[in-house]
């Protein structure tokens, strides 16, 4: 075991050197048409949480974060990959408080760098030399795969009024939480931490990415724009089934549940009101205590999987504390 831990500020540093460095190389590549999108999208910045959590897992076992480095460039380039095609789908206008990569670009354009950045996920992630590679190649596959059909049980969901909480948290698990888990166990596994805690690891991230993406959900109505990134209300004006909504569904009497069926079939609409009008029901019908109360059983569970985790009290300290300011939530 290694006497040391990063700091959550270092390992960010150390991603961004990296992801800066590696643009450099990208912006040489010809067309730079194609390239140009990507380091975009790579530039927007963020709190860099998955490429963190993974080097911050391999640290719990070992100082040579170098070795992991790859790994962790791989996870944050797939993740804006497809953030860049999410945003496409739903026909987001910004990200990160700055124009979306088909808004400043194209459509055509971000489908297309986007395709390139899921290679290179791939291509980064063969740097790794490791006899777990693999092991680890495996799981980043597997894992592509689950956030894709996430994806699809997302956009179905969108033709759907019966979604169901257990459907909608599976869904968030695939789309979301499924590549956190995967950061950690890679991590893990990278660092020869053996399966058993590798396993117990993926358990955390899967508990803390439902948390991540119940709060995303609870911010995109009820957060600030400047700190959340992206315009308040969204998800309500493209009728997304969140958890907020599928929960007012469920919970709504019959008047609540008529005008709540109204905005969601209403075609022509004032958007300001749109939001307003709906964000009072989920109000009245106390939608916002309900989903802080899943958020807050989510990083319980999470809370209790790190407990167990059979490594010093100062690591389990130093990955709540990354946990902490990463999501803004305390166990």
């Amino acid at each position: 075991m290694n006497k040391s831990m990063y700091q959550i500020e270092t390992l960010q540093k150390i991603i961004n050197d990296e992801i800066a460095r590696r643009a450099e190389v990208l912006s040489a590549r010809n067309p730079a048409e194609l390239y140009a999108p990507v380091n975009y999208s790579l530039g927007m910045g963020g709190k860099r949480l998955r490429p963190v959590l993974l080097l911050m897992s391999f640290n719990l076992f070992s100082e040579e974060i170098e070795n992991a480095l790859p790994a962790a460039l791989a996870v944050e380039v797939f993740h804006n990959f497809t953030l860049l095609h999410d945003d496409i789908m739903d026909k987001a206008e910004m990200r990160r408080n700055k124009p979306t990569v088909h808004e400043k670009f194209s459509e055509n354009s971000a489908i297309l760098s986007g395709d390139a950045m899921a290679f290179l996920s791939y291509q980064y992630l063969m740097e790794c030399h490791s006899k777990q590679l693999f092991d680890v190649a495996g799981l980043f596959t597997d894992t592509a795969l689950a956030v894709c059909e996430g994806q699809q049980y997302d956009m179905d969901f969108e033709n759907r009024l019966n979604v169901t909480e257990e459907e909608y948290l599976e869904m968030i698990r695939l789309k979301t939480a499924v590549l956190l888990g995967c950061s950690l166990k890679a991590g893990a596994l990278l660092a020869h931490a053996g399966d058993e805690m590798a396993s117990q690891l993926y358990d955390f991230g899967i508990n803390l990415g439902l948390a991540f993406q119940l709060q995303d959900d609870l911010l995109d109505t009820f957060g600030n724009q400047q700190s959340f990134g992206k315009k308040i209300g969204g998800d309500i004006l493209a009728n997304k089934k969140t958890y907020l909504l599928v929960k007012a569904l469920e919970k709504a009497a019959e008047n609540h549940k008529t005008e709540l069926l109204r905005w969601l079939n209403i075609m022509d609409f004032n958007a300001e009101e749109k939001i307003s009008s709906v964000t009072e029901i989920y109000r009245q019908l106390g939608i916002k205590e309900l989903t802080e109360e899943k958020i807050d059983a989510c990083f319980s569970q999470a809370a209790n999987i790190l407990h167990d985790l059979p490594v010093n009290d100062l690591r389990k300290e130093q990955l709540s504390n990354l946990s902490k300011n990463m999501l803004g939530r305390r166990f």
